[in-house]
């Protein structure tokens, strides 16, 4: 070997004992590594997929959408986005799980997630000081944590705004709703809306969350909504003063209800039926047959405009660019919706800082605290999280967006409902009983 050659490799000998000392010690940046340092910055997003309830894995297939398409346009403000997705599986320990690969991850944020079991991935994220931004809006955690950034009213503004859709039609609605703590707020927020339009309190009729037979809720509902049993008694339904209405609100389980419902309405009372946004969408009307389905005419309660408003395009490019035919990842859907909302909340957020910034969950909790209205491209008014921006509402003090937009299943699409303009529920809720 010559003298040059023991240099060399003498040179590079040194070289890679320095670097795995430095990878050792924790020091310079790891590509793809945890945390918000240097270059990376580590985000979460869980939901349940694969269970015997409701499932939303079109938010972590959107989550990863966008973490190949902001990467591909240089990151978030310099910093490569690394996105972790976690199944939490309908359980609090699901939840909790999640929430504590997070921390060990180093996650600054967990991002456009859904969860039924607030206190149990509330918790750990507020110990390590982690925003929640963009949950879906089903526990109550979400609107009560000071480390939750909702971008929508949740089942709140849904289930209020569907008592204004409803009230205006129906003589009698009957309600379906889960048999959990997540669904006893349903009826006070339902009937909330019912009062407002000075129309009778919804019947409240319970199921399994993971049933598969609703014989008995569907006869249970049509009496509600007929004023018996359709016979001689039942209002006659061509009066719309007079009609009954029945509201489900099952997530996954909802198609399941309604077949049972078309069963047992063997006099074909036919009333008028309705949902909310996530367990009715588009995506549900195509597969139960499209201008045939049993769900057209049907009255949806949304939070966001119509899948088919321009607001959307950006969202449909990236996902027609970045999910790479990934099926779960559908426009129409509402978990994927309220996660594509959420990461432009974080992207926004992320962009004010300045350069050279580390980044921790605190810190993005603080700038979320005290910045101005974020801009979500007309998909929901100007986001805010500061002190003026909260809302008086009994129980959720952290929502700080009610408004929710009529929908109505014509032609086999959901379009606006006629002659109904988007709503702010706040007013309504505001004069609601405590639900949670």
């Amino acid at each position: 070997m010559t003298d040059r050659q023991r240099a060399a490799f003498l040179s590079r000998t040194l070289l890679a004992t320095a670097m795995g000392a430095c990878l050792a010690a924790g020091c310079g940046v790891v590509p793809g590594g945890p945390g918000g340092s240097g270059d990376t910055l580590t985000v979460m997003t869980f939901a349940p997929e694969g269970t015997q309830a409701t499932n939303m894995p079109g938010m972590p297939a959107m989550a990863r959408a966008y973490e190949r398409w902001v990467n591909s346009k240089g990151g978030i403000n310099g910093h490569k986005l690394r996105v972790l997705t976690c199944n939490e599986r309908n359980t609090p320990t699901g939840a909790a799980d999640c929430a504590r690969k997070a921390i060990t991850e180093k996650a600054v944020a967990v991002v456009g997630s859904y969860s039924q079991h607030g206190r149990a991935f509330m918790a750990p994220l507020e110990a390590e000081g982690i925003p929640f931004i963009g949950g879906y809006g089903v526990s109550a955690e979400e609107f009560q944590s000071t480390l939750s950034y909702p971008v929508n009213g949740g089942q709140p503004v849904l289930l209020a705004g569907a008592g204004h859709q409803l009230g205006r039609t129906c003589s009698q609605v009957a309600l379906v709703r889960p048999d959990t703590p997540a669904g006893d707020s349903l009826p006070i927020l339902l009937n909330a809306g019912l009062r407002a339009n000075k129309a009778g309190d919804a019947s409240d009729i319970r199921a399994a969350e993971d049933s598969a037979d609703f014989a008995v809720q569907a006869r249970d509902a049509l009496a509600a909504a007929t004023g018996g049993t359709g016979g001689k008694d039942a209002k006659d339904p061509k009066d719309a003063k007079e009609k009954g209405c029945v509201t489900a609100v099952l997530g996954e389980r909802t198609e399941t209800f309604f077949d049972a419902f078309r069963r047992a309405d063997t006099q074909h009372r036919n009333p008028q039926i309705s949902s909310v946004l996530g367990s009715v969408g588009q995506s549900l009307v195509d597969r139960t047959g499209g201008r045939d389905s049993p769900f057209e005419g049907a009255l949806v309660t949304s939070w966001y405009p119509v899948s088919t408003d321009p607001a959307w395009a950006p969202m449909r490019s990236v996902i027609s660019d970045f999910a790479f035919g990934d099926d779960d990842v559908d426009p129409d859907d509402s978990g994927t919706q309220t996660t594509w909302i959420a990461y432009t909340v974080l992207n926004e957020i992320v962009g004010r800082f300045k350069a050279g910034d580390e980044i921790t969950g605190r810190k993005v909790a603080r700038m979320l605290n005290q910045s101005a209205a974020v801009p979500t491209g007309g998909l929901t008014p100007d986001l805010g999280w500061r002190y003026a921006d909260m809302r008086a509402v009994g129980g959720f003090p952290r929502m700080v967006n009610g408004r929710v937009a009529f929908q109505v299943v014509q032609a086999g699409r959901l379009v606006a409902q006629p002659g109904e303009q988007s709503m702010d529920m706040t007013p309504t809720l505001e004069q609601a009983p405590r639900a949670a």
